[in-house]
């Protein structure tokens, strides 16, 4: 193992398991892939040509001559549990894809077999995607005061409502939840597979939902085109008694008597005539850097950054040099309240949680 490097083990070869194979390719000084396991053959020996990885087949292959710190699971949620469990029994810290369960059995069954000393982390990237960090970053300063609204209209299900909870700084006490659902016409535009082919009027379905723990309020507002609408966009408020965020607006109270707007500034190279290459630098607030990119180097998106914070966080925390960042219990949280608003959602009514096993892990 390359002391030096992160190195890493894959589960799956999937869409988003590619996306953790393009972080380390772009970030080859910081991490190495050891081995990626697919359980079918032929696309086992694609990957391996694709990506020049070695691929297994099978889990006994996986596990043995380990030289790698943690392992990746990106595989379909009823197959996730398995495998986080038969992991973590071997002593192989993971970093899981969301959900880390697919449904409550499954969620308690995987919090029962768990190891008391297990290192299971969630990849949850939204958090980690800078402007969305930058203001959790801003939320938690003090400068706001004490936050006790917010509203986020940027991910679906449980991730939006891990934001939610970032940024409310809400635990895992209980909360109600009134769901509603709307359906619009919208013009069809660009999906996984790429732009689309002929203009076409499709439905837009949108989930909105208020939440309430105890004093603290929160909305959640999502449609299911939002990701790659050119259409519709994202908005996020974060509300406390001495100010708020409005997207990458900042109000706040210099004192009772003096208002001060500023803004949350994104800070890229290589635009315009600037010659260093495109990079995200990180986000500047008035005078600070409330945000600082450590993975300017490989020319990322976003959302890779944010894949890239958790496989660097998680590079730490198996090797005991840094802490837990997204465990079991709050992913297992996050979409514990996902479902609960589907079904305030499908049943019309308000809907209270209950106080979770995992809360206390």
């Amino acid at each position: 193992m390359d002391k030096n490097k992160i190195v890493f083990s894959v589960i799956g070869a999937g869409w988003r398991a590619e996306f953790f194979m393009r972080v380390a390719a772009m970030l080859p000084d910081l991490f190495e892939v050891s081995r990626v396991l697919v359980r079918n053959g032929a696309k086992a020996d694609l990957f391996q040509k694709k990506w020049g990885i070695k691929t297994v087949t099978t889990l006994d292959q996986f596990l043995e001559n380990r030289d790698y710190s943690y392992a990746i699971i990106s595989v379909p949620w009823d197959a996730n549990p398995n495998y986080i469990a038969e992991l973590s029994k071997q002593g192989i810290p993971v970093l899981a894809e969301t959900p880390p369960a697919p449904d409550m059995d499954g969620l308690l069954k995987l919090h029962q077999e768990l190891p008391a000393n297990a290192k299971v982390e969630v990849a949850e990237q939204y958090l980690y995607q800078p402007m969305h960090a930058a203001r959790i970053r801003l939320a938690r300063s003090g400068i706001l005061g004490e936050v006790s609204h917010v509203q986020v209209s940027a991910a679906h299900g449980y991730h939006g409502i891990s934001l939610i909870r970032e940024l409310l700084g809400a635990g895992y006490e209980k909360a109600s939840i009134t769901g509603h659902q709307f359906t619009s016409p919208i013009v069809k535009g660009p999906g996984r597979q790429g732009l689309p082919e002929n203009e076409e009027i499709v439905e837009s379905i949108q989930e909105l939902a208020v939440f309430q723990f105890g004093e603290k309020t929160a909305v959640f507002d999502f449609s299911n085109v939002q990701y790659f609408s050119w259409i519709r966009g994202n908005r996020i408020l974060v509300r406390g008694e001495r100010g708020e965020i409005v997207n990458d607006e900042v109000s706040y109270l210099k004192d009772f008597r003096t208002p001060v707007t500023s803004r949350l500034r994104r800070i890229d190279t290589g635009h315009g005539g600037n010659l260093e290459g495109y990079a995200h630098r990180g986000i500047q607030f008035e005078s600070e850097m409330i945000y600082e990119n450590r993975f300017e180097s490989g020319r990322l998106s976003d959302d890779e950054i944010a894949v890239a914070t958790s496989m660097y966080k998680m590079g730490l925390y198996a090797l005991d040099l840094g802490p837990s960042f997204y465990n079991f219990a709050k992913a297992a949280q996050d979409h514990y309240l996902s479902m609960m608003m589907k079904r305030s959602i499908k049943e019309g009514q308000e809907v209270i949680t209950e106080i979770m096993p995992w809360s206390s892990r």
